[in-house]
């Protein structure tokens, strides 16, 4: 495959993904973007949408690395950008529990998780980790301007992520914002890689 095909998926995995859960929080009954995750449209009838939606970020981020590999400016931003894909793939596999009342009619809080849920909290905690490891390690293969938005856009991706965390897992007003502070997370960590895409394809 093309080089500068593998590097084009790079480009199309964040926006398709984040104009998926877009539509997809906006249209489902008695979700709220505002308060339930991301991976929560995994769950209900039409959660097989979502779960076709993690699984094309992990294929298209999947092609995106071995893109990266072949240009050779950080064989381990490659690989951890590889190990982001088979993390997001693990969240697709692996559906999320119940939180915070969505679908209609479950707990705000699942006392035990399943084994699904917990291999999805895992396999996406692995993603989110090597996510930050990569903008950290693709800070130094440029300059002054790209090292500082690359380890800027890292401490936000994990900043919002652990607020994120910290809001869902809280039973006051905190809560209700949740979903918001994922989105920001999710949505600064795909720029990132759409950003390290373009300037891998114009350098």
């Amino acid at each position: 495959m093309n080089d500068s095909l593998l590097l084009h998926c790079g480009v199309a995995a964040g926006p398709l993904f984040t104009l998926v859960h877009l539509v997809e929080g906006a249209r489902r009954a008695d979700y709220n973007s505002l308060r339930h995750p991301v991976s929560s449209l995994s769950l209900g009838r039409a959660g097989w949408v979502q779960v076709a939606n993690f699984l094309g970020l992990a294929l298209l981020s999947a092609v995106f690395a071995v893109g990266l590999w072949r240009e050779g400016d950080s064989r381990w931003g490659a690989l951890l950008v590889g190990v982001w894909a088979v993390g997001i793939l693990g969240a697709g596999v692996f559906r999320t529990d119940p939180v915070r009342g969505y679908p209609s009619g479950t707990p705000d809080r699942v006392e035990r998780p399943s084994r699904a849920g917990a291999s999805h909290d895992l396999l996406s905690l692995l993603a989110f980790l090597a996510l930050l490891a990569a903008c950290c390690v693709y800070a130094f293969s440029g300059g002054p301007g790209w090292a500082v938005y690359s380890l800027g856009s890292g401490v936000a991706f994990a900043g919002f992520m652990v607020w994120s965390s910290a809001a869902f897992a809280s039973s006051g007003r905190s809560g209700d914002f949740g979903g918001l502070l994922q989105r920001a997370s999710l949505a600064i960590g795909c720029l990132w890689l759409t950003v390290l895409a373009l300037r891998t394809l114009h350098p």
